[in-house]
């Protein structure tokens, strides 16, 4: 009796492998060269069927959305997404999967900037988010035992008003939106809220698929969030949930590091770790489409041995200018925004 069920176990087991067996004889053919396509061409699908099965039907889906067999891609996100094709053959339905990688189809233009003016900056300052405010400048600032919430007279650089995060936070990106501070921390996967008047906590959020908080930012109803990767996570204001997201590309491949982030006309303008530019972002599909080189800009500060790499950007609406500094930086420098850079 034994053996007779140990051979039925093995019967099953054998019959179930070859009931799937024609799983693997179908793949996704693309015209993408190595998993890459450019968003200004159509995307074009067709099934590998090596061993030449009956086809009834074949649907795609791209990041679950269902697609044509031939899509245009030019109103998609950037990105490397899951392709996926529902092959109906001999009444059963097979699937089969792949990724793609759609990138930007034009170059990153590259801007020069002229300082208008220079103002002090805390030399103590690791900066990691800065925004202006009905005319206020406010900075959050990092490292453990650190780490500060600040209102500062940007003209002056006195400090208005400070609360020191607990010990056990790393301070990151700030942004503001309806009278509320919103500030993240790194490592602990959670971000603070704060009454703009008082500095009172009241409030918490806890992080989504994002494993970290880098920088903030927002545009109406929407709070931009970065975790250090090419992704840029779109928070309900209400709730605080990660509800979409973007991955930031150029026409090569990903962008990742993106730190501090500031909203100005419609596109994101965002520092990256390590980096002594920012990248200007179009927040629909996160092409990057330019870039602005602000390398000369660490030379003009103090030079000590903490200083640390360029990061905060803030756009002020009643000069219609733009702020930068650094990491242990002792200016803040208002630029304008010139020309491509030949």
């Amino acid at each position: 009796m034994k053996t007779f069920k140990y051979l039925t176990i093995i019967s099953l087991i054998v019959s179930l492998f070859s009931c799937g067996s024609k799983k693997n004889h179908f793949s996704i053919k693309t015209n993408a060269t190595k998993g890459n396509i450019s968003i200004d061409e159509v995307l074009k699908l067709s099934i590998n069927n090596q061993k030449n099965h009956k086809i009834d039907s074949v649907s795609y889906t791209l990041n679950g959305i269902k697609i044509t067999d031939n899509y245009d891609l030019k109103h998609h996100k950037l990105g490397k997404f899951d392709l996926e094709a529902s092959v109906f053959s001999d009444g059963e339905k097979q699937i089969t999967k792949s990724t793609i990688t759609i990138l930007n189809d034009k170059t990153p233009q590259v801007f020069r900037f002229k300082i208008i003016n220079e103002y002090p900056h805390d030399i103590t300052s690791y900066t990691q988010g800065l925004e202006f405010y009905n005319d206020s400048l406010y900075e959050s600032t990092g490292h453990y035992k650190e780490s500060k919430l600040r209102q500062v007279d940007y003209k002056t650089g006195n400090v208005l008003k400070n609360i020191d995060l607990d010990n056990a936070y790393f301070g990151e990106g700030l942004t503001i939106l309806n009278d509320n501070i919103y500030q993240l921390t790194w490592k602990e996967g959670v971000g603070f809220v704060y009454d703009i008047d008082s500095f009172k906590k009241t409030g918490s959020f806890n992080y989504g698929k994002s494993k970290e908080g880098w920088g903030l930012c927002h545009y109406k109803n929407t709070i931009y969030k970065s975790d250090g990767t090419e992704n840029i996570w779109l928070l309900n204001p209400e709730t605080l949930v990660e509800e979409d997201k973007i991955q930031v590309y150029t026409n090569k491949g990903k962008i990742v590091g993106i730190n501090e982030m500031e909203w100005i006309d419609g596109k994101i303008y965002a520092n990256r770790y390590l980096k002594d530019g920012v990248a200007i972002i179009n927040p629909k599909n996160g092409a990057v489409i330019g870039v602005i080189d602000f390398t000369p800009l660490k030379e003009k500060v103090t030079q000590h041995d903490k200083l640390d790499v360029l990061n905060g950007i803030a756009y002020n609406p009643k000069t219609n200018t733009i702020f930068v500094t650094g990491k242990y930086w002792d200016k803040l420098f208002e630029v304008e925004i010139t020309s491509k850079k030949e």
